[in-house]
């Protein structure tokens, strides 16, 4: 047993003990949550490292270390802790995201080795809704995207990473990895859009993580034809539907702050701030 102050890999032995960490905050950790339900703890089948700390003996923080770094639960010893370990390691991922303040404290301590990043989103509100809303009607055209749509549903996902990340996610590989995880949730029913008579992708969204006690609504995007005509609130509210009835009684999101229109749209669906993200992008 530990029995000190320390951070160490965890192994697929300590799958039960890292659960009880994670469900300690499950809105705020639904992604990673997801990912270890589904994957265990072993590197490989997990995309990356999990990183554990221990106080006492006792495990009290982790750190998902894979294309993203993402701090759970972390205490202010823990980052710290953390942060060495990726100085030490090198930068492997591709952004650093989480609960804001623990995610500012680590780029605080990584700047100097990492940066400069690319951009730093340094706070995105996480938000969350239980109910449908009373007063705004779900779209009734917003469906599921079927197994047979792949080239439907691909060109407005790239739009929509490209706008909200700055870079194409067809860049490096031609997008495999990216195509990968959209046919993924296309076939596990969790892709939903509008799509017009002319096949055009109107409005889109995904149910990204997924826990069955939370799940996080990513990848939402209004063609700008049809931005500021009354379609994003609809088609959100029938995603929302979706989501409750189907995959968990806690439904969230995050959304940068300085995008006032979506964050507006949001709160009409029903949508409440309980915390921050930040995302440092290189």
């Amino acid at each position: 047993m530990l029995t000190q102050t320390t951070s160490r890999v965890l192994e697929p032995s300590d799958l039960e003990a890292a659960l009880a960490v994670l469900n300690r905050e499950p809105v705020a950790n639904a992604f990673v949550t997801s990912r270890v339900q589904i994957a265990g703890l072993d590197p490989w089948r997990l995309g990356g490292e999990m990183w554990g700390f221990y106080e006492d003996g006792m495990l009290t923080s982790l750190c998902y270390a894979g294309a993203n770094l993402v701090p759970i639960c972390a205490t202010p010893k823990a980052v710290r802790s953390f942060a060495d370990r990726a100085r030490r390691a090198g930068r492997r991922c591709s952004s650093v995201v989480g609960p804001a303040e623990a995610v500012s404290q680590l780029w605080r301590l990584l700047e100097p080795s990492w940066g400069p990043a690319r951009e730093v989103r340094s706070r995105q509100p996480l938000m969350v809704a239980d109910r449908m809303p009373v007063d705004i009607a779900p779209d009734p055209y917003v469906r599921r995207i079927r197994k047979d749509e792949m080239d439907t549903i691909m060109p407005a996902c790239v739009a929509m990473f490209t706008e909200e990340v700055g870079v194409s996610p067809l860049a490096g590989d031609g997008g495999l990895l990216y195509q990968a995880r959209v046919a993924e949730l296309v076939s596990a029913g969790r892709s939903f859009a509008r799509v017009d008579e002319h096949g055009k992708v109107v409005f889109k969204a995904e149910i990204g993580a997924a826990t069955s006690r939370a799940c996080q609504i990513q990848g939402v995007w209004v063609a700008p034809e049809y931005r500021g005509r009354g379609v994003a609130a609809p088609g959100m509210a029938a995603v929302l539907r979706y989501a409750l009835a189907d995959v968990a009684p806690l439904v969230s999101l995050y959304v940068n702050d300085f995008n006032t229109p979506a964050r507006r749209t949001y709160h009409r669906v029903g949508f409440q701030e309980i915390g921050a993200f930040m995302s440092v992008l290189f």
